[in-house]
């Protein structure tokens, strides 16, 4: 798979959300933005019509985090048009590590671990327990998905493959007719997304870091972000901070 041509592919990591901001990792849980993201969304939105990318077909993650930021886009551009729900595009399940403060995770694992379960292309977290499984499991928005959206664990390789489905079965299409398309997911399913286009190497995955709330544009066999300076400026940010 290469970069995209014929249409334009719009990427954009949702705003901060409540976890972001607590430093959690978040993974599959389902916390709603911060009055940060909102912020946020609003920008990308701004940036879009400024740049003439006002998006013919979106495509979303279930969790809210992703919806609100996508429903803010769609209210600020005046877009009719309803966006896609597509599980693939759910953020990486960390396993037993969800929900647990990045620090003490860090602290009680060492450096060396921390990253590998943070940052690592095949290395997965340690697999949830039976009862955190079913609790999922159990929840309105794991009922109303596919059995397979709910793994005990993933890693980024995992995520791969599912996004490289969701592009070959969704996306590849639109941009063939030319179609202006914007997905809203999350750090690491973007992080895969933008992987499996550029068929990135590990070395290459591993410093990749998308910022929330910072539109990534593939267009004529080419990326970059709507506001470059400010965008790299966050992403660096990001990567001295540990990463997605």
């Amino acid at each position: 798979m290469s970069r995209p041509n014929g249409g334009s592919l719009v990427l954009l990591r949702h705003g901060q959300s409540i976890a972001n901001a607590a430093g959690l990792f978040t993974g599959i849980l389902d916390p709603g933005l911060s009055a940060s993201g909102a912020a946020e969304a609003r920008a990308a939105a701004a940036l879009l019509g400024s740049h003439d990318l006002v998006p013919d077909a979106a495509f979303v993650s279930p969790l809210q985090r992703a919806a609100q930021t996508m429903a803010i886009v769609q209210a600020e551009l005046a877009l009719t048009t309803a966006a896609t729900v597509d599980w693939r595009l759910i953020e990486r399940n960390y396993g037993a590590l969800t929900g647990r403060h990045k620090d003490d995770v860090r602290t009680e694992a060492g450096e060396a671990q921390f990253l590998a379960w943070r940052r690592s292309v095949d290395t997965a977290p340690p697999a949830m327990s039976d009862d955190q499984l079913a609790d999922f499991a159990d929840s309105a928005l794991f009922r109303a998905l596919p059995a397979r959206a709910l793994t005990r664990t993933e890693s980024l390789r995992d995520v791969m493959a599912r996004v490289a489905e969701f592009h070959a079965a969704q996306i590849e299409p639109l941009l063939a007719d030319a179609r202006t398309v914007l997905v809203v997911a999350h750090g690491n399913s973007l992080r895969a997304y933008c992987a499996v286009l550029e068929q990135l190497d590990k070395s290459a995955i591993h410093r990749l870091n998308l910022p929330t709330g910072h539109p990534l544009v593939y267009q004529n066999g080419d990326r970059r972000y709507l506001d470059a300076p400010r965008a790299e400026a966050a992403a660096l940010a990001l990567t001295l901070d540990g990463g997605t």
